[in-house]
């Protein structure tokens, strides 16, 4: 398997070279570049990896990749909402794709991928036609461009000051994930993990410790509280306050003026 792995790398680079210098210098470029390099057939399969591709993108093996990856079928490309732009690329268009971030702990867990302390990579990716010298497409190319690893609290710190900045507002999963440069799914996971309880939990309290504050401003009425954290003041609020507190929003502020 891994010979025939080398053997469709091998064919592809035979087909860079063929017959003149600029296909040589181009086949040296890629193997070369510094940046993960990746030429995939038109049907999506993975054809050709650079050396920057195994050790940036953490691939162990081209076995593992060549002739069985396949960009079409990437749950996650889709997932991110990027495949109806990747596709464009079979029409001869040059495409950019900005902020890619890549959840790699998920990753590995469909991918032959090294075990890393990352959580996420934050990556530009251009793909581009590759034309034979008649101007026929044969393959295309992938190139990323890593901008950011991310390798878990500091993203959580991301993703707790957005909610405490912004926690008058409903509560947006997708925002705080994005807020934090990871999937929902994923910062879900490790916001638990880091914090001890779900983004929307700490969301919940924290809007509850707002409210006690408003609840002791004597220039307030109870209602009134409640609408300066944009809150109706009604049975179910009133009954999250007492399972967060203990007691009513009216004993709290009897409690404790």
């Amino acid at each position: 398997m891994m010979k025939q792995g080398m053997n469709s790398q091998r064919s592809i680079v035979t087909a860079l070279r063929r017959n003149t210098e600029e296909k040589e210098i181009l086949a040296r470029v890629i193997e070369l570049f510094p940046y993960p390099i990746q030429i995939f057939s038109l049907d999506g399969t993975a054809r050709l990896i650079n050396k920057a591709t195994l050790d940036m993108i953490g691939i162990k093996n081209v076995d593992s990749h060549i002739g069985i990856y396949n960009v079409f079928e990437d749950p996650f490309v889709i997932e991110l909402g990027f495949m109806d732009k990747v596709k464009q690329v079979l029409e001869g268009k040059t495409v950019y794709i900005n902020n890619y971030n890549a959840p790699y702990q998920d990753m590995k867990k469909y991918y032959n991928l090294e075990d890393r302390n990352i959580q996420t990579i934050n990556l530009d990716i251009t793909c581009f036609p590759l034309k034979d010298e008649n101007g026929v497409m044969e393959y295309f190319v992938a190139i990323f461009i890593f901008k950011e690893i991310y390798r878990g609290k500091k993203e959580i710190d991301w993703g707790r000051r957005y909610i405490e900045e912004n926690w008058q507002k409903p509560f947006n999963a997708n925002e705080i994930a994005k807020a934090a440069c990871l999937s929902k799914v994923h910062f879900t996971k490790l916001f638990k993990k880091h914090v001890g309880v779900t983004p929307h939990e700490y969301y919940t309290n924290y809007k509850i410790s707002k409210l006690k504050e408003k609840l002791l401003d004597t220039n307030l009425t109870i209602a009134q509280a409640f609408s300066e954290c944009n809150l109706d003041y009604n049975g179910h609020t009133a009954r999250i306050f007492r399972e967060k507190v203990g007691i009513s929003p009216s004993s709290y502020r009897k409690l404790y003026m």
